[in-house]
Parts: C-alpha cells; structure tokens; sequence
C-alpha cells in the first residue's frame, strides 16, 4: 500500500497579505480617477540657488544677439 500524500494546505503570510490591499488599493484609485495618481509633485526649487544649467539656458535663450553670455 502507497503512503497517502500530503495535501498543501493554503497559508495566507503577512506579506501576501499586505501585497493584495496594496494591488486592490491601487486598482481602486485607477478606476476611480482614470489613471494611476502620483503621491509624490515636484519640489518648487528657489532661484536664489546657484544652478548653472540653468543659467547656461537663460543666457543662450534671452542673450543670442547680446556679446555677453554666460559661461
């Protein structure tokens, strides 16, 4: 006579627990808004900060006829 096997029983973890409201919060805010809703906006960034790129940009934009420009 064969040994009967084991029958896997189905054991919810934490983790899985936590993974299913996480899905079944974001299904939710889809189908509510439309579309996947960003938490995080972007940060406003002071002026007063010495940004060279963004200088760089400024000075090609509004200075093409001028002599000065900034390197």
């Amino acid at each position: 006579m064969k040994p009967k096997k084991k029958i896997k029983k189905l054991r919810i973890t934490e983790a899985d627990f936590m993974l299913a409201n996480r899905r079944a919060a974001r299904m939710e805010e889809i189908s509510e808004h439309g579309r996947p809703v960003s938490m995080r906006s972007a940060i406003h960034k002071s002026k007063k900060v010495y940004d060279r790129k963004r200088l760089k940009r400024a000075g090609i934009k509004l200075n093409d006829d001028c002599s000065f420009r900034v390197k």
